[in-house]
């Protein structure tokens, strides 16, 4: 089942949707039955049953061409894991003589490597903008998995991510990770939430990126969930270690797929994420 925010013409009201089970490319319109908050649904306890009967409602539907898609994020924080996979680990130890030993320690220690990425009002949607810095030289998207929690520290759903990051910046020195990660239009979402799926069938899912510029494909990449190295139980659990997020949070799970060292983002490059089980991101890039 996938669950989205969405705006239908020129309203600014936020709407909550279902998509059609039926897979004729239809938005159930979940806030006719008095459901106005997506943070409100990942809280319920038999989540996969009450979406099951709201389904079975005869409530109003909007084709795909008639909506505006918005973030699947009201008031989370959005958060990060890196060096989950193997990929990742090479790329940046490869990126920075300075902290490789870093990188690589961290890959196969106990505690995963997390750390803050976004406000929820500075995550972008599918169809807007993703930012590269003005001061950087090295800029790359990373797509990811991300994974939905309520304020329980459950994993409610799952969504796609983009956690864009400079690599010059985040090369140059590790204490210089936030400035490489969190700047405006750094970190895209969505369409969908997916639930009701087990972390078995997740990592069946295949993940792949397509950079192009000017109409012609400069960048192509695919792995899959199944690469990921720590379990979604276990990066959620360190999440919510010491920590309250009141309104869940989102967890970004790290990227597998690195663009070569001699690849970085133009301005208005198009960038397409498409996990197999949930849908396609695409962002173009602005310079902020």
């Amino acid at each position: 089942m996938k669950l989205c925010r969405f705006v239908v013409g020129t309203e600014t009201r936020p709407r909550v949707g279902l998509a059609d089970e039926e897979g004729d490319g239809h938005i159930v319109d979940l806030s006719a039955e008095g459901i106005h908050s997506l943070t409100s649904i990942l809280e319920f306890e038999d989540l996969t049953g009450e979406l099951g009967r709201l389904s079975g409602l005869a409530l109003p539907r909007f084709e795909l061409g008639a909506i505006r898609f918005l973030v699947p994020v009201e008031h989370q924080e959005v958060w990060a894991a890196g060096v989950t996979y193997w990929q990742s680990k090479k790329a940046r130890m490869e990126e920075s003589d300075f902290s490789a030993t870093a990188y690589d320690r961290v890959y196969d220690a106990e505690r995963p490597e997390i750390f803050f990425k976004s406000m929820p009002e500075k995550v972008v949607p599918t169809g807007e903008a993703v930012g590269i810095r003005r001061d950087a030289r090295w800029n790359v998207p990373e797509p990811e998995l991300v994974l939905v929690c309520n304020s329980r520290g459950q994993i409610a759903g799952f969504s796609i991510g983009n956690d864009m990051s400079s690599r010059d910046i985040e090369g140059e020195n590790l204490l210089y990770l936030p400035q490489a990660k969190i700047y405006e239009r750094s970190c895209a979402m969505g369409p969908f939430v997916v639930v009701g799926v087990s972390e078995s069938e997740v990592r069946e899912w295949r993940i792949s990126s397509c950079i192009t510029r000017e109409g012609a494909v400069v960048f192509q990449g695919e792995t899959t969930v199944g690469q990921i190295k720590r379990s979604f139980a276990e990066l959620a659990s360190f999440l919510f270690r010491s920590q309250k997020f009141p309104n869940g949070a989102c967890l970004l799970t790290g990227t597998g797929i690195v663009p070569e060292d001699t690849f970085t983002l133009h301005p208005a490059d198009e960038v397409t994420i498409k996990i197999s089980g949930i849908g396609t991101l695409t962002n173009h890039v602005v310079v902020v």
